[in-house]
Order: structure tokens, then sequence, then C-alpha cells
């Protein structure tokens, strides 16, 4: 019998907010939508969060930020990826993002903007059917 693989993601709070109510409520809704979710956890670096990527081998990454840090650290995450050669997961952001920014970060290769009040349907969704594999 051949089973199909579970969605993979890796729910990530890069920098130094501590604000993770959101992403938990989002990562409770990914598994409840039968995806297989990873949290990291709060502070984590650039570094980290693309080693959490090589080890667990997702098919999304999931960052959430609160802190306007937004511009600065998803860039970095990015590009760390693609030095890594990862260009096969999908990458969501949720948090405070203004409406501005959003052209810019998908130049970056981010993509499934999520402000605070999104249904958690629309996530799910999205990532089902946004998936590189």
């Amino acid at each position: 019998m051949n089973k199909t693989r579970r969605i993979k993601i890796i729910a990530a709070k890069p920098g130094l907010d501590g604000h993770d109510r959101g992403i938990k409520v989002v990562a409770r809704a990914l598994r409840d939508a039968g995806m297989e979710v990873i949290y990291t956890g709060l502070h984590q670096t650039p570094e980290d969060i693309v080693n959490a990527v090589i080890q667990e081998d997702p098919d999304v990454l999931a960052l959430s930020l609160l802190s306007g840090a937004h511009n600065t650290l998803c860039p970095i995450i990015m590009e760390k990826l693609h030095e890594k050669n990862i260009d096969d997961v999908l990458v969501v952001v949720g948090g405070i993002i203004p409406r501005k920014d959003t052209s810019f970060l998908q130049k970056k290769g981010l993509t499934g903007f999520f402000g605070p009040g999104t249904p958690l349907q629309i996530i799910v969704d999205f990532i089902k059917s946004n998936l590189k594999r």
C-alpha cells in the first residue's frame, strides 16, 4: 500500500520577537488539517531556521514576525536557503507585514502573507494549493 506523505511544515519565529500565540494557533490548525508541524520556538536566528530546514526537509517554512524586522530577517533567511540550494520549500509569512512591504518580500521569494485575523482555513488552503512538490 502506497500511502501519501503528509505535508511537513516548519514553523519558526525569527529574531527577538517574543510573541508566539499566533504561530501556535496556526500550527495547531495546520496539524488539525492533517499536516506534520515542527515548531522551532522563539528567538531563532536565520542560521537556526535554515539548519532546521536542512535537518527536517519540510515542504513549507512558515515564518512569523511581529517585530517589524521582516524586511531584514526574511531576505537573510531566503539568501541562506539559496546558498544551500534549497529552492523547493514554500516559504510563507505571518504576522504584522505592512502591505507596502509584500512586493519587496515577494521579490525575495516569499509568498502567502497572512496578517492577524486571517481565517485559519485560508492558510491551510493556500499551503495545499501552492506547494512546490
